[in-house]
């Protein structure tokens, strides 16, 4: 008969394998745990002793997991994330009571329009906690699974194993111009708009190496020209004060902030133009009344400000 490898097993040393899997560095996970780096070896030894494994072997960077160590990490993590939820779940929340740093990643054209509002609500409602707002990047779903950030926010985008979302709002399209642009219509259409180049925001990881604008236009039969494309929401808005560029953007644009811009109502299809924004958070922390708490913050914020800019 088989030896039973739970029964014998220090649950401990899970928690251990699980984050030398996330971070690979023997360094970086004894500052994880909060212990020696020579407990951390003594842990591996007696994993690689459990499992008759390696486990980890030193890599030019730190380690690399064995085939084995990658299927017991995909294989446990759910167990353990379910394990985590339920301890969790029972705890009282106080939005009053928090403290430390949460991060939030958040794609840049939702960061300008919000950041100052999402820093107003959380001084108010968790004043003794430090929100830090970074912006969303490439490696944003690889912090969410490392818990170096909590929550990120973004439009809609495919999600990797292990994340949950949370829809926070249906924006409805708007195409952002200088107040005396020659288009003089409310409502345009892609045809409408071919003249004239698009300014567009890159958001790292969703879309580097395309504009999403110009392929709703080309889709539409028109044939679109961009003419300058930055991550930075301030450099874009720039360009469209002073040319006839237009900024592709959402009724979350803070319009009353620049008198010297419009929006412009889009048809695509025949119909206005939508399209969600969500919060993206790890699996484990779906029964987080954290994660809720935040979402829902988030959630008024942009309520708040769609009713403010364009009513």
């Amino acid at each position: 008969m088989a030896r039973d490898l739970f029964e014998r097993l220090d649950l401990n040393l899970l928690k251990t394998f699980l984050v030398l899997s996330q971070e690979l560095n023997m360094r970086k996970a004894s500052q994880k745990l909060f212990v020696s780096q020579p407990a951390i070896s003594q842990a591996l030894q007696k994993l690689r002793n459990h499992f008759d494994d390696d486990l980890f072997v030193k890599a030019p960077h730190g380690l690399e997991a064995t085939p084995f160590a990658i299927q017991l990490a995909n294989s446990i993590t759910p167990h353990l994330d379910g394990l985590s939820a339920a301890l969790n779940q029972s705890r009282t929340f106080v939005p009053e009571e928090l403290t430390g740093t949460i991060k939030i990643a958040v794609a840049p054209v939702v960061l300008g329009c919000l950041s100052g509002s999402l820093f107003q609500r959380f001084k108010q409602q968790a004043p003794n906690c430090v929100i830090e707002l970074v912006g969303w990047s490439s490696d944003t779903f690889n912090q969410i699974h490392r818990d170096e950030v909590q929550l990120g926010v973004n439009l809609d985008v495919a999600i990797p194993h292990n994340i949950q979302t949370y829809k926070l709002a249906e924006l409805t399209g708007k195409l952002i111009v200088r107040r005396d642009h020659p288009v003089t219509k409310k409502t345009v259409t892609a045809q409408d708009m071919q003249p004239y180049p698009i300014a567009s925001v890159i958001t790292p990881g969703w879309n580097d190496n395309f504009t999403h604008a110009a392929n709703i236009m080309r889709q539409e039969g028109a044939e679109p020209s961009v003419g300058f494309r930055s991550e930075f929401m301030m450099a874009v808005v720039d360009v469209v004060e002073m040319s006839d560029f237009f900024l592709p953007h959402s009724n979350l644009f803070p319009l009353q902030r620049y008198p010297n811009l419009r929006a412009l109502d889009v048809v695509v299809a025949g119909k206005p133009y939508t399209h969600g924004v969500h919060g993206y958070y790890h699996n484990k922390y779906r029964s987080s009344a954290l994660l809720e708490w935040l979402c829902v913050q988030i959630q008024q914020v942009i309520d708040q400000q769609i009713s403010t800019s364009h009513h």
